[in-house]
């Protein structure tokens, strides 16, 4: 019986005006959606590409030089765009693209496209990910708002249960229905856009991209049964479509526009950031109580000169094996190193304070649920972003001390001296790697959770109060 539903209302809603017209429209905004978010990933991917192979080749062209002239010199770490950005940018848009790696500092990464663009980005882009958590609830909504009131004036469902069928069958069988319905809307985008990560080399034998994908797609299909289920728990409780329409509205708005962004200046008050000059000043404070390698006049510079001349057993610095400066930076560069870490440290908690808030919300929200994880499975959400700069923080750092260890080895007299050119040729350029999906999975178990209790509770829940249902 729950079959013979299921296809009733999948074939009445196919010849249904209303939702040939909205679902050709959403259908042309995911495809639309699909095909530019891959345009634009494809440039993006493309100019980072040149612009890190640029740099790159830059810094081993250089001439003969001081190591620490190289080390002011510094490079750039592009971050590049995972596989499945192009269908949930998430916050790369407002992250930045890029690093300055530079001795004696730890740069935050700049240049996002936000700051290149209008003030209407604030508004969101149109994505896949922004069309399947907003605007397929809304078709959800007006396709599934009339599926036990319609039965009801009509008295078809007091026939339906006359005949010995049980009102839980008969919601399945429509929740089934329904099911297909949006299923025909949703698949062909989610299938364009297996077919263009297919079509790349890069992507095309990579199981973790194909994971990332699979977990995206069945995370959906859960947010679309929620969404699915309450739509006809509500029409069943309610006596009129018209007054099952509008709670549906209000309970659309209530999720998808008003508790998200309560939630994240709820955060923002509980939590708030510095301001960037306020970091930068106690940054420089705490800096100062480490040794300066730009001082020679510096007290803890004189007591590292007299350790190493009694550890070498000589009597001046002329008589000394290695660079007193070499040794001097690379003891100041992992001080304020170790000051800097600690300050973007805490910054980064102060930021994960701020999400975590909204990431509870979603045992409140189903959308709230479906977003970190959709952005986390596309590579693109906050702890992807802290991965990255902390990957280009440690090749910083590798590199700086590499330099300052090749002036150490210079000896006395190290200033008026320059290593060859093949010397940089012979240093490891940066490369990223993206995390794999069972490093992100650790992240993002609150948010699944939450979105499988609220499959679980409505189903149940939703059964419970179906079985009330008056059939009059």
């Amino acid at each position: 019986m729950i079959q013979s539903i299921a296809q009733k209302e999948f074939a009445s809603t196919l010849r249904d005006r209303r939702f040939v017209v909205l679902s050709v429209l959403l259908l042309a905004l995911l495809l639309a959606a699909t095909l530019v978010g891959r345009a634009s990933y494809r440039t993006l991917q493309q100019e980072r590409m040149v612009a890190q192979q640029t740099v790159n080749d830059q810094f081993h062209n250089q001439p003969n030089r001081h190591p620490h002239r190289v080390a002011h010199y510094g490079s750039f770490a592009f971050r590049p765009r995972s596989g499945l950005s192009f269908l949930d940018a998430g916050l790369d848009s407002f992250t930045g693209a890029s690093v300055f790696l530079e001795a004696h500092q730890q740069n935050s990464v700049n240049f996002s496209q936000a700051q290149q663009s209008g003030s209407l980005i604030r508004f969101g882009e149109l994505t896949v990910a922004f069309v399947l958590q907003v605007l397929v609830p809304l078709l959800i909504i007006f396709l599934c708002f009339s599926a036990f009131t319609e039965e009801r004036e009509t008295g078809t469902l007091k026939l339906l249960v006359s005949q010995g069928v049980p009102l839980r069958q008969v919601a399945w069988g429509k929740i089934a229905g329904y099911g297909r319905a949006v299923a025909l809307v949703v698949g062909p985008a989610l299938a364009l856009a297996a077919w263009l990560l297919f079509g790349e080399e890069t992507f095309a034998h990579n199981a973790d991209v194909w994971v990332r994908l699979a977990l995206f797609v069945v995370s959906y299909a859960v947010y679309f049964f929620l969404w699915i289920v309450g739509t006809v728990v509500v029409s069943a409780r309610q006596r009129h479509g018209r007054s099952a329409l509008v709670l549906l509205l209000g309970c659309w708005m209530l999720g998808c526009i008003i508790l998200p962004k309560a939630t994240a200046n709820l955060g923002a008050t509980l939590f708030p950031t510095i301001t960037k000059a306020q970091m930068d000043a106690d940054v420089h404070e705490t800096a100062q109580k480490g040794i300066n390698g730009h001082d020679p006049q510096d007290q803890r510079t004189a007591a590292l000169k007299a350790n190493l001349l009694k550890q070498y057993g000589v009597e001046s610095e002329e008589k000394l094996p290695v660079s007193v400066g070499g040794l001097v930076m690379a003891e100041s560069e992992a001080y304020t190193s170790k000051v800097y870490q600690q300050h973007f440290a805490d910054l980064t908690r102060t930021y994960e304070r701020q999400n975590a808030i909204s990431n509870w919300a979603g045992l409140l929200n189903p959308y709230q649920a479906i977003r970190p994880l959709s952005m986390g499975l596309a590579g693109s959400d906050f702890a992807h972003y802290v991965h990255f700069q902390q990957a280009a923080e440690d090749y910083r750092y590798q590199l700086m001390q590499r330099l300052n260890g090749l002036q150490a080895s210079m000896g006395y007299g190290d200033k008026e001296r320059k290593l060859d050119a093949a010397t940089w040729q012979a240093i490891p350029t940066f490369a990223y790697q993206t995390p794999p999906v069972g490093w992100a999975l650790g992240y993002l178990l609150l948010p699944a959770l939450a979105l499988l209790l609220w499959a679980v509770g409505l189903s149940w829940l939703g059964l419970k109060v179906i079985d009330k249902t008056p059939v009059v």
